[in-house]
């Protein structure tokens, strides 16, 4: 799933750029994807944009929060230690703010993983950005696809 997703986001500049359903299947079968990881990247996208509906009804004050955010034991558990402090990174960063804090926390726990890897936590980070039209600057670019060695990482 997680490599259709980094397809689409270099393949499309912005989630309306591409085409429908139906030849999103086409073009990514015809690329090589599987079936199975096309189906399963483009619900998980199709309920990242219900979440990003949900999400911009809150009210001014909940985007703007300076409240502390404490984690359920399963959220911890899928998210792991590195991907909850690159989250406080980002929202301390103003990068996110605390909707879009929580729609990654739930797309995280929507990928159906034991515990989400870093490297896969930063493409949950990117695709919620993408999905709303967000471009991320060059330093937290970079953040977002450095590996454990501080190396840039290839995208696909």
């Amino acid at each position: 799933m997680f490599d259709v997703l980094v397809y689409l986001y270099e393949t499309y500049y912005r989630p309306e750029a591409c085409p429908d359903s139906d030849a999103l299947v086409k073009k990514l079968s015809a690329v090589g994807f599987e079936e199975d990881e096309i189906s399963k990247a483009l619900g998980w996208l199709t309920d990242l944009a219900k979440a990003t509906t949900q999400y911009s009804r809150l009210s001014e004050d909940a985007v703007f929060s300076k409240g502390m955010r404490f984690y359920a034991r399963q959220e911890l558990d899928v998210l792991g230690t590195e991907a909850v402090g690159f989250l406080q990174f980002l929202e301390s960063a103003k990068v996110i703010n605390a909707p879009q804090r929580e729609i990654i926390i739930e797309r995280a726990l929507a990928a159906s993983e034991a515990q989400v890897s870093l490297d896969k936590f930063k493409v949950i980070v990117l695709m919620v950005l993408w999905s709303q039209g967000k471009e991320p600057d060059a330093l937290i670019f970079d953040e977002l696809f450095s590996d454990d060695d501080d190396e840039p990482r290839q995208l696909h």
